[in-house]
């Protein structure tokens, strides 16, 4: 069985020569810092559930995305950070939402999964069980960078409205390994100017993170509401162990079911097969994949 490794990094209207090519340098250099963390373990047998966590780690420890450092700000200025992840052999799954101190949203949700009787914990009850587990914990101010500022101010002088623009950073990472097990990890700081304690899709599990050793690991960016409604991620699980379809073929018609509806975004997975897939309907997405002499690092349409 061949390992398999895939990560994003978000999507939106990113199109060539668009974007600064310091900005794109610094993200294509961080999905490969994913991917490598990712293979490390899984090209030396380990599990597909360490090898998304590790490589969630390393998207969130990085400024350029939309998850831990670097996320996105609230209308009020704070950031709320969201993640999740599953593991498809018995399909455990952990999931946090609307945490402000927790350095690694990912770890938390892992330590959901795997120490408490729960899936998804939000809010200060998230912050409560994170201390009570000894995580660490920073300032919320240690999210911030200086881009998601000037971003959240251009949106509060349109009047807290999104323009054509917007980017959905969040990250994610699924793979499967030697043994065919799937796992799937997804991390976010939501959306811009975000109000009321919204929650997106990616710590739902089945909406933007899902993972079952019978179809595919799926881990969802974009517009979260949308890929809510469509129950985007258990819809590709189900679309190949219900319907019969092919990974890619299950990728595809989400995103156009998806679409219909008015929304937008992407999506990664990898099947027990060690099959691979992602699609999306922005111009863009940050994303890669890697495996046994396979390392494919991408941001546009264009990219293969």
């Amino acid at each position: 069985m061949a390992w398999r490794l895939m990560v994003h990094g978000g999507c939106g209207a990113m199109r060539p020569g668009g974007l600064d090519p310091d900005q794109e340098d610094a993200a294509r250099g961080g999905l490969n810092a994913a991917l490598d963390a990712g293979e490390k373990i899984l090209a030396a047998g380990g599990s597909a559930l360490d090898a998304v966590d590790a490589a969630a780690r390393v998207l969130e420890d990085d400024p350029v995305f939309n998850a831990g450092r670097g996320s996105v700000l609230n209308y009020d200025g704070s950031i709320d950070l969201d993640a999740a992840i599953m593991d498809g052999a018995a399909r455990d799954a952990g999931a946090v939402a609307g945490i402000k101190t927790v350095r690694c949203p990912i770890a938390l949700a892992r330590a959901v999964m795997e120490q408490s009787s729960h899936v998804l914990l939000s809010f200060e009850g998230a912050e409560q069980f994170a201390r009570e587990h000894g995580f660490e914990t920073v300032d919320n101010s240690y999210f911030e960078t200086e881009e998601r500022r000037a971003q959240l101010d251009k949106v509060l002088a349109a009047g807290g409205h999104f323009d054509a623009d917007v980017k959905y950073g969040t990250i994610g990472a699924v793979a499967v390994d030697e043994a065919g097990h799937v796992a799937a990890a997804t991390s976010t700081g939501g959306l811009t100017a975000k109000r009321w304690g919204r929650i997106g899709d990616s710590p739902l599990i089945g909406s933007g993170t899902y993972a079952d050793d019978r179809s595919a690991a799926i881990s969802a960016t974009g517009s979260g509401e949308y890929f809510i409604r469509a129950v985007a991620a258990h819809q590709v699980a189900d679309r190949i162990r219900l319907a019969g379809a092919s990974l890619q073929q299950a990728v595809d018609d989400t995103l156009a079911d998806i679409k219909e509806m008015g929304g937008t975004g992407g999506l990664i997975a990898v099947a027990p097969s060690g099959e691979a897939a992602w699609g999306f309907t922005t111009p863009g997405m940050y994303r890669g994949v890697a495996g046994p002499d396979l390392r494919i690092v991408g941001v546009y349409s264009e990219d293969r």
